[in-house]
């Protein structure tokens, strides 16, 4: 693979895909093939970026082969499957996020791929740009030792829309019966971002909330954690927040030893030192540059042999961190 352009074939063509196509093409992979059991989904993304071989059937793809890396943007319920047809072909694996429904079914399907494949999950918050600009600070120690952090989002997606559904069940219609919504679609991100600034945590409690009608999934959450030396670290959010954009918007708060740094929405900036500090995102112009990150670092890491920043196992402790919550908020999970 050196030598030679990467191979890669995507198992499902939905909204997502077009980013991670996207990414692909300007990493300089060879996209050669795609596949969705909607054909017609497949053959849009196809033609988009003239991609010959179309499947709507995997096993299919898998028996015709000729790819290096599979990259599974499919529904959560193929993930585990698809990633087993991956390590039986001998193919790669990047996976997107949540990477199973269960931290059960992730172990089994970790344990099953086993080292045959290299194996990511494609968790890009970490990545989008106004987070980068908060890891860079906190690496050239603006802040000092971060001693307690928190972390939002709010949304309008799930209020009521006169003569229409609510954003977010027209944007993912899915969510009209899916169990649990924002924090397994949505507030896994933040999760994973409180990883990867403090390291590990756990739940010491948790309250959910479902503020719209008709829907089964919690639209609101507020968590409490705890970290090492004493770290305090709280993420609430809510997705039926009039007023706010229909698609989410964060805000973080990293208090170190000697600074803080806020995270609101698009700007960035030390408390107290506003004027001189502040930096601004374009977050929409910019919204691609996350999944690009991603993609570039999963190839640097199967060409150089060197880990993952969210391999499998990496990404397992969000998984179980973020079904904790709904244990800590008395919701049964499965084992």
């Amino acid at each position: 693979m050196t030598e030679r352009k990467l191979r890669v074939a995507l198992i499902g063509c939905g909204l997502i895909s077009l980013y991670h196509l996207r990414a692909w093409t300007a990493a300089g992979a060879e996209i050669v093939a795609v596949c969705d059991t909607e054909r017609a989904k497949a053959e849009t993304r196809a033609q988009e970026f003239g991609i010959s071989r179309v499947y709507s059937n995997a096993i299919d793809m898998f028996t015709h082969g000729g790819f290096d890396v599979v990259d599974i943007a499919a529904s959560v319920g193929a993930h585990a499957p698809m990633a087993r047809l991956a390590a039986n072909s001998g193919v790669h694996i990047m996976v997107q996020k949540p990477m199973c429904a269960t931290v059960a079914e992730a172990r089994d399907v970790i344990a099953d791929v086993g080292d045959r494949v290299r194996f990511m999950v494609h968790e890009n918050y970490r990545f989008r740009p106004h987070y980068m600009t908060v890891r860079r600070w906190i690496d050239e120690g603006r802040i000092g030792k971060i001693r307690h952090v928190a972390i939002s989002c709010r949304g309008s997606g799930l209020c009521e829309r006169e003569g229409t559904v609510p954003f977010l069940i027209e944007r993912q219609p899915y969510l009209k019966w899916f169990p649990r919504n924002l924090v397994f679609e949505t507030m896994i991100h933040h999760l994973d971002v409180l990883l990867c600034l403090v390291g590990s945590l756990r739940v010491v409690a948790a309250r959910l909330g479902r503020l719209a009608d008709g829907l089964p999934g919690e639209d609101t959450a507020a968590i409490l954690m705890e970290g090492e030396d004493g770290l305090i670290a709280t993420a609430d959010g809510s997705l039926c927040a009039p007023g706010y954009p229909q698609l989410h918007g964060d805000r973080l708060e990293v208090v170190g030893a000697k600074g803080t740094i806020v995270m609101e929405l698009n700007r960035i900036f030390m408390v107290g030192r506003e004027a001189e500090t502040v930096e601004e995102v374009d977050l929409l112009g910019r919204y691609q540059e996350c999944f690009d990150t991603a993609i570039r670092s999963f190839i640097t890491g199967l060409r150089d042999g060197t880990p993952f920043e969210t391999d499998r196992l990496g990404n397992l402790k969000t998984l179980e961190l973020m079904e904790s919550v709904y244990r800590a908020a008395g919701v049964e999970v499965e084992q």
